[in-house]
């Protein structure tokens, strides 16, 4: 037990450092990006437009204000200290802290990502689970082309289309602006439509590959209904590629709502993110970036680390291999484990 138990320490150690490394890049990536982008944050400080009537003086020492004028490493350093340390400066449009102005957006985002995630979770599982467990060839055929198109329509279009029937046409939902559950729907469809494709993509091809396993002729000879087996045993088993296209889709969702809030007047964290882009406000769109990043990464170490138990059979490998091996090879386990 003592040396599962040091394999599992070391493979959460692993998972962290990598995490870490990753949100390390994005703000690197970023930061030089912000930097080669031609524009004077010093003008956007002044006043935006107004920026153009002020002095050379002014924007000096705006730039000295707000250490514009350090090299470019000191100013890495500094901000790259701060996001550590979650003091992500002041904006230089809003002349707020960061921070607050971030949180303040992220609540509305997050319900919208919610509600998207819940609707592309149980549309993906079902035109997945039914395109494979159908005996129709038409149906089968026809769930199958669904998930492509799905991916390939561009967000905005959908959008679009949805706020033409369901605001203008139909009158069911408002159109623009943030009045409760009502106005989450349309936004919420806009990004969960090609979340769910992608879900149902994997989750049809993993139930496929596990309906040729040899479980599944066995647990029909024992007498088990083809409903009974497709649900207990290959759905089961079809799972853990399918929560991992789940992880990767929640941090998607965050990233998507710029689309679906700009075409719906929404505020949030993708349309402040959209407007701090334009007007070059360095600190929010590195703490924007970086919030939806940690959001991202975290969900795919907490799907990382649920491996195991969605999975036993990991487990009962992991204890397999050091019960045969020993404490000698237990490098060569962690290895295998983290791989």
């Amino acid at each position: 037990m003592n040396v599962i138990a040091r394999i599992a320490r070391s493979y959460v150690t692993r998972r962290v450092m990598f995490a870490v490394l990753v949100l390390w890049a994005v703000f690197t990536a970023v930061f030089i990006i912000l930097f080669i982008v031609p524009g004077d944050p010093a003008q956007v400080i002044a006043g935006g437009a107004g920026g153009l009537e002020a002095t050379d003086e002014q924007l000096a020492a705006i730039r000295a204000q707000y250490g514009l004028d350090q090299p470019v490493i000191v100013q890495y350093s500094s901000m790259l200290w701060g996001a550590v340390t979650l003091d992500w400066g002041t904006s230089f449009v809003f002349k707020q802290p960061v921070l607050p102005l971030l949180a303040a957006n992220f609540a509305s985002t997050a319900q919208l990502a919610a509600f998207a995630l819940i609707v592309a979770v149980v549309l993906g599982l079902l035109i997945g689970g039914l395109a494979a467990y159908t005996q129709s060839r038409l149906l089968s055929s026809t769930l199958d082309a669904l998930p492509p198109i799905g991916v390939a329509t561009p967000t905005f279009w959908v959008g679009l289309v949805l706020m033409q029937v369901f605001s203008f046409t139909l009158g069911w939902f408002p159109a623009s602006g943030d009045q409760g559950l009502a106005s989450v729907v349309l936004p919420g469809l806009t990004m969960a439509i090609p979340a769910a494709a992608t879900i149902a993509q994997v989750f049809a091809k993993s139930l496929r590959t596990a309906s040729n396993e040899p479980f599944v002729p066995v647990a029909r000879a024992k007498g088990l209904s083809r409903l009974r087996v497709f649900l207990s045993h290959t759905a089961r088993n079809a799972l853990l590629p399918t929560v991992t296209v789940m992880g990767l889709v929640i941090g998607s969702l965050f990233a998507a709502s710029t689309v679906s809030e700009t075409i719906f007047s929404r505020n949030g964290l993708g349309m402040a993110l959209q407007h701090s882009v334009q007007s070059k406000d360095i600190p929010m769109v590195l703490g924007a970036v970086m919030l939806v990043a940690g959001v991202y990464v975290i969900t795919t170490l907490v799907v990382d680390l649920l491996y195991p138990l969605i999975d036993p059979r990991l487990r009962s490998q992991t204890a397999r291999i050091s019960a045969a091996n020993g404490p000698s090879e237990q490098s060569a386990i962690e290895e295998r484990v983290s791989a």
